[in-house]
C-alpha cells in the first residue's frame, strides 16, 4: 500500500465503552476474521494476554489492520483505564486520527475528558462514536448536546440512530442519504430512509453540508451557487475541516449488534487523514514529513517481550521503507541493527509482509540494542525522533523478595516490565536502601507483581516506600577544623577555614576556593571538595542530604610531608560539620503537584481531603459534564497511598495526575516524627 492509502486510527474512551467489540466488528466487516467475538468470552483479537483475560478488560495497545474499499487501516485499540494511559500515548503518537467511542446512556466522561485533552495538546484530528444505543437510556440528541457543552468545537453528526434502546433497528447516513439496517448474518443492509425520519435527515443533512461547505473555499461558493453538494464534495470539505481542527465528525450504532459499522468505516477510509505528508518532530525544534520518497526512517512506538518470538518492536516508518534483510542504525547507541521478516499485527498474530513503506506501522522482531522511543535510520542520516512524552508515575512501593536467592531474578522481571511499559519505573533509592517501583496506579502495579508472580513463581512483598527528605540551613557560618593523627610513619595533616551560606531553593550546591597564598596546594583543593559533598550526603538532623548550600574554603594549613587529599577530605568533612552546628538546620519535604479530576458530587469530599493531607488548592476549574478539575500543592509524604484513598473517596470514578514540584521546609510535630522515624530506622 502507499503512504496516501493508508489510514491510521487510534481507538480511545472511558473504559466500559465498548472500544474492543467496535474494533472486533470492524475486522468482521473487514473479513479478517469469520465472526465478531463478546469480550467476555475471553475470545476477541485484541484482548489476548493473561491478564486481560483474566480482568475481562484491555491492559495493553493491540494493534490490527483491515482493508476497506481501497485503503488499509491500521486500528490501534487503546485502553480505557487512567492505569494505562502509557498506552494510550503511544498508540496516539502514531495516528493521525484518533476514535473517542462515548456511550449513548451515559455520555462524557472524566476519562472522555482527559483523552480530550491530550487530543488537543496534539491537535490531532478526530471522530466520536456514539455507542450503545440498544441501551435503556440511549439517547443521541442528549449525548450530542453533552459533547457540544464540554468542547468548543463544532460536532457534525454523519449518522442518525432510527430508534433507540429495545426500539433501535439501524442508523441513516446523512452523507449517503440512505438507512442501514441490520441483518441476520450480523452484517448491514442499505435500505431507503423511514419517512417518519424524512424530516429530522433533511434538517441534519442541510447543517452537514453546511459544515462541509466552510471547510474549502471552492466548496463554500459552490454551495452559494448551487445550493447543494455531492457526495464527494462534502467528503473533500468534511476531510479538510477535520484536518484543520474545525469539525469533528459523529457518528453513532450498537457495535455489540454490529450496527453503524459501515459509515464508521466509511468514514476512515474517505475522511480521516492518511500520513503522506504530516509532520514528525524531531528532538529540537524541527520536523519531518512522512514521505517515502526519502532515507529510510523509523520511531520505535512500543516494546513488547513474547514468550515465543522474543523481542517485538513496534515501529512507524517515517521516511522511505524498510524491506527483509536490510541494515538500519540506532541512532541513540550509534549501533547498527539487522532486519530480518517484517511482520503486522492480528492482535497477538504476526503476518509477514514482504516491505513495510513510509506511513505504515509494524513489527521488527530480535532487535539488539533498540528500545522504545528510539530512532532507526539508514546509514546516511543523523537525526533522532522527538521521544514520547509520558506522565509521571503517581503510585509507588517499596518491593523486595521474602527469599533472599529470588533477589536478582525479581530485579530481572522488573526491569524487563519497565522495558515493555515506559509509565512503569524502578529506582534503588540508596538513602532508605530500597527498590522503589512507580507505575499509573494501584491496578498498574497490582498487574505487573501478578504477572511475575504467575511466571516465575516469586514471592514478593510490598510496602509503603519511605519519602526522600533532605535538610538546609537558613543563616551563614564559619568554622576551621584541624586533622592531625600520627600513626608512626607518616601521619595526616590537613586545616580547613570554611564558611556556608543557603542557596535558592533548587540550587543544590555551589564550591568556591577563595584559598590565596598557597595555604592550600591546589592538588589538595579536589579532596576538600570531596570531604565537603560527603558530609552533606550524611546530613545532620536526620542523616537526610544536605541542599541548596554553598561552601567557600577561605583558608587553610598544610604539612610538607603529612598533609595528603584523604587529610584534607577528612579536615573539610570536620569543618562543615562545625559550621552546620551554627547554621540553624531544617528539614525539607518534597511536595507535589497534584491535579484531580473528579465528579462534582465529590468535589467537598475531595476537597476536604486535601486539607487533611496538608495541602494547598491553588485552584478549580470546571471542565464541563459535571466534572471538576482541582489543581493542589501536596507534600509526597500525603500522597503514597493516594490512589488507593482517593479510588474509596469517589467510587473509583476519579483521577489523578502529580509530579514533583518542590521542597518545602517542615517544622514542629512533622519534623519530629521525620526524626524519630529515622532515628528508629537507622536502628533496625
Amino acid at each position: 500500500m502507499s503512504t496516501d492509502t493508508i489510514r491510521n486510527v487510534a481507538i480511545t474512551g472511558h473504559s466500559g465503552t465498548g472500544k474492543t467489540t467496535l474494533v472486533e466488528q470492524a475486522l468482521f466487516y473487514g473479513g479478517r476474521i469469520p465472526k465478531p467475538e463478546r469480550v467476555d468470552a475471553g475470545k476477541s483479537v485484541t484482548d489476548f494476554t493473561d491478564e486481560e483475560l483474566e480482568r475481562k478488560i484491555s491492559i495493553h495497545t493491540a494493534l490490527v489492520n483491515l482493508k476497506w474499499q481501497n485503503t488499509k487501516i491500521n486500528i490501534l485499540d487503546t485502553p480505557g483505564s487512567s492505569d494505562f494511559v502509557g498506552e494510550v500515548v503511544s498508540a496516539l503518537r502514531v495516528c493521525e486520527t484518533a476514535a473517542v467511542v462515548v456511550g449513548a446512556d451515559v455520555g462524557v466522561q472524566i476519562r472522555t475528558i482527559q483523552i480530550w485533552r491530550r487530543l488537543e495538546s496534539r491537535k490531532l484530528p478526530r471522530i466520536v462514536f456514539i455507542n450503545k444505543m440498544e441501551k435503556e437510556h440511549a439517547d443521541f440528541q442528549k449525548v450530542l448536546d453533552d459533547l457540544k457543552s464540554n468542547f468548543q468545537v463544532s460536532f457534525v453528526p454523519l449518522t442518525l440512530p432510527i430508534g433507540a434502546g429495545g426500539s433501535f433497528q439501524g442508523v441513516v447516513d446523512l452523507i449517503e442519504n440512505a438507512a442501514y439496517f441490520l441483518k441476520e448474518d450480523g452484517k448491514e443492509e442499505k435500505k431507503d430512509i423511514p419517512d417518519q425520519m424524512s424530516d429530522q435527515v433533511e434538517e441534519y443533512r442541510q447543517a452537514l453540508i453546511e459544515a462541509a461547505a466552510e471547510g474549502d473555499d471552492a466548496l463554500m461558493e459552490k454551495f452559494f451557487e448551487e445550493e447543494r453538494l455531492s457526495e464527494e464534495d462534502i467528503r473533500r470539505g468534511l476531510s479538510q475541516a477535520m484536518r484543520e481542527g474545525k469539525a469533528v465528525p459523529v457518528l453513532c450504532g450498537s457495535v455489540l449488534q454490529g450496527s453503524g459499522l459501515s459509515s464508521f468505516l466509511n468514514t476512515v477510509s474517505n475522511l480521516c487523514p492518511s500520513p503522506a505528508g504530516v509532520a514528525e518532530a524531531l528532538e529540537g525544534d524541527e520536523s519531518q514529513v512522512i514521505t517515502a520518497d526519502a532515507p529510510t526512517s523509523a520511531l520505535v512506538f512500543k516494546t513488547s517481550i513474547d514468550q515465543f518470538s522474543g523481542k517485538l518492536s513496534f515501529v512507524k516508518v517515517v521516511t522511505g521503507t524498510i524491506n527483509p534483510d536490510s541494515e538500519l542504525i540506532n541512532s541513540r547507541v550509534g549501533k547498527k541493527e539487522k532486519i530480518g521478516k517484517l511482520y503486522i499485527c492480528l492482535g497477538k498474530k504476526l503476518e509477514e509482509i514482504e516491505t513495510l513503506t513510509a506511513g505504515d506501522v509494524g513489527v521488527l522482531t530480535k532487535l539488539s540494542v533498540t528500545e522504545t522511543c528510539d530512532t532507526l535510520v539508514s546509514s546516511d542520516q543523523a537525526l533522532a525522533y522527538k521521544a514520547l512524552k509520558l506522565p509521571s508515575p503517581v503510585h509507588s512501593v517499596a518491593i523486595s523478595a521474602v527469599a533472599k536467592k529470588d533477589e536478582d531474578k525479581l530485579n530481572q522481571l522488573l526491569q524487563r516490565a519497565a522495558t515493555e511499559d515506559l509509565t512503569f519505573q524502578i529506582h534503588y533509592n540508596a538513602e532508605t536502601k530500597e527498590t522503589v517501583i512507580s507505575g499509573m496506579g494501584e491496578q498498574h502495579l497490582d498487574i505487573i507483581l501478578g504477572k511475575i508472580r504467575h511466571q516465575a513463581k516469586i514471592e514478593m512483598e510490598t510496602r509503603v516506600p519511605q519519602v526522600a527528605y533532605r535538610e538546609t540551613i537558613q543563616k551563614s557560618a564559619g568554622a576551621e577544623y584541624q586533622h592531625k593523627k600520627q600513626t608512626g610513619g607518616h601521619g595526616q595533616y590537613g586545616k580547613v577555614e570554611l564558611e556556608i551560606k543557603p542557596l535558592p531553593r533548587g540550587e543544590q550546591f555551589k564550591f568556591v576556593n577563595a584559598v590565596v597564598g598557597g595555604h592550600i596546594s591546589r592538588g589538595y583543593i579536589p579532596g576538600v571538595e570531596k570531604g565537603i559533598l560527603e558530609g552533606m550526603a550524611q546530613g545532620m538532623i536526620a542523616g537526610y542530604p544536605v541542599v541548596d548550600l554553598e561552601a567557600t574554603v577561605l583558608d587553610g594549613k598544610e604539612h610538607p610531608v603529612d598533609s595528603s587529599e584523604m587529610a584534607f577530605k577528612l579536615a573539610a568533612r570536620g569543618a562543615l560539620k562545625a559550621c552546620l552546628d551554627q547554621a540553624k538546620p531544617i528539614l525539607l519535604e518534597p511536595v507535589m503537584s497534584l491535579n484531580v479530576f473528579i465528579d462534582n458530587q465529590y468535589l467537598g469530599d475531595v476537597l476536604s481531603d486535601l486539607s487533611a493531607r496538608r495541602g494547598r488548592v491553588l485552584g478549580q476549574e470546571p471542565l464541563g459534564g459535571g466534572i471538576q478539575e482541582v489543581q493542589a500543592q501536596v507534600p509526597q509524604a500525603e500522597l503514597l497511598r493516594y490512589s488507593i484513598d482517593l479510588r474509596a473517596i469517589t467510587s473509583g470514578t476519579a483521577s489523578f495526575e502529580m509530579e514533583f514540584s518542590h521542597y518545602n521546609p517542615i517544622s514542629g510535630k512533622v519534623a519530629d516524627d521525620v526524626v524519630k522515624a529515622a532515628a528508629a530506622a537507622k536502628k533496625d
